[in-house]
């Protein structure tokens, strides 16, 4: 071998020993430069929507987090080492357009690493296929809905997790038949939420026996139901269910006992699983059904879960449907962060959508990007001595349902 091939030899070994240690320098510096992961948010903390943050996924994440951060962070194996967490959040105002804005802005500008899912179904449908243009997870969140079931091909990065009338109608009208539910009547809000129940509870409660007298749309907001009411009462039926938001809801409910029309089943839904509900309506809150369900008797991780949130809260204000579900989606995305070790989406897109997950409503998984029925800890719950206790599928009850429920109690003028 010549000199100059020597040489060549030499300096090319030097070259590549460089480029190694450049490249593993390069490595640490990235790792010592990524001091946390960025969570971006655009919520409503304004608006008519600002209730579902303050009382539904809201305390949830913000649990999470300081837990999270609590323990050091999320451990991720391509930095070597545990990353805290930031939450940057903007207000969308409860209005779709800004959401939108606010959401890409985060993804395109701002550059988070993950995105916390907005509040309602509709904000989140759109906020799926903005998320999914960009290759971006988001986990859902308030929301949920069967027109999402299709689309779930077309979005590979979206996850769907809160239960739905899929998962409630069918053991609904099963808990019905069986405790000889003859007659029902239907009120729903005219829009995407009520029309989807409605549509489930109509063939489910026929199939099952029930005879549905009549299905009647009411527009959001609307304070006087009194005519319905009287002909639900009029015509003696059994089991009046209500598929509208909090403040129809309540409207209903209160002119229910004003007109002492007391069904064997009054079912609400979202407004009825919340613990302020039984705050304001006491002993009359008993027997009344809502969608959810879950409570500190579902299970040792549940009551655990629920007593950290009221600590963290300082006070009970607490979701019976949603939250135990909802901190259940966040365990599994960092349950999957920290298995992909990287924050890379679609590595962690692929364990989220194939692995099964350990989390405080037991073991969780998505097909086909929604979470099977038997994942939620109940589909149905009704008040009882001041716990909302599950009434419905059998196999998660924490109580048996009381059917016909209890009669009125009197209002006082000062309740």
């Amino acid at each position: 071998m010549t000199k100059r091939s020597v040489l060549f030899l030499v300096l090319a070994a030097l070259l590549a020993a460089a480029l190694i240690v450049a490249g593993c320098a390069e490595k640490e510096k990235t790792a010592e430069e990524k001091t946390e992961i960025v969570f971006g948010a655009a919520r409503s903390y304004t608006g008519p929507l600002a209730i579902q943050d303050q009382s539904c996924f809201g305390p949830v994440y913000r649990l999470w987090i300081d837990e999270v951060n609590a323990a050091g962070g999320i451990y991720v194996e391509e930095y070597g080492k545990k990353l805290p967490i930031r939450l940057l959040k903007y207000d969308d105002t409860s209005d779709m357009n800004t959401m939108t804005n606010l959401l890409t802005k985060l993804i395109v500008e701002d550059q988070v690493d993950f995105i916390l899912a907005p509040i309602s179904t509709a904000f989140l449908k759109a906020a799926a296929q903005i998320c999914n243009e960009h290759n971006f997870l988001l986990i859902g969140a308030e929301g949920g809905a069967k027109e999402l079931e299709p689309l779930m091909k077309e979005l590979p990065y979206f996850f769907s997790l809160l239960n739905y009338a899929t998962h409630q109608v069918p053991p609904l009208a099963e808990m019905l038949a069986e405790h000889n539910i003859k007659t029902a009547a239907i009120i729903y809000i005219e829009d995407q939420h009520g029309l989807e129940y409605k549509n489930d509870l109509v063939p489910a409660l026929e199939d099952a026996g029930i005879e549905v007298v009549f299905d009647k749309a009411i527009p959001m907001g609307v304070k006087d139901v009194s005519s319905i009411i009287e002909e639900a009462k009029s015509k003696n039926v059994q089991a009046l269910l209500c598929c509208a938001y909090p403040d129809e809801n309540f409207a209903v409910m209160n002119q229910c006992i004003a007109s002492d029309y007391n069904p064997d089943v009054l079912l609400f839904g979202p407004g009825a699983c919340f613990e302020v509900f039984y705050q304001i309506y006491g002993e009359n809150s008993e027997g009344v059904m809502g969608w959810g369900a879950w409570n500190e008797k579902s299970s040792d991780k549940m009551k655990d879960l629920a007593e950290r949130l009221i600590a963290h809260q300082g006070e009970r204000n607490m979701d019976w449907w949603g939250m135990a579900i909802y901190y259940a989606g966040l365990e599994a995305l960092q349950q999957a962060i920290e298995r992909a070790g990287t924050l890379d989406h679609e590595q962690i897109r692929d364990i989220l959508a194939t692995e099964k997950f350990d989390t405080v409503i037991g073991e969780l998984w998505f097909e086909n990007g929604g979470v099977p029925a038997e994942c939620y800890p109940g589909h149905v719950g009704q008040w009882q001595n001041g716990i909302f206790e599950v009434v419905a599928p059998k196999d998660k009850q924490t109580n048996k349902p009381i059917i016909p429920k209890p009669k009125w109690k009197p209002v006082t003028q000062e309740e």
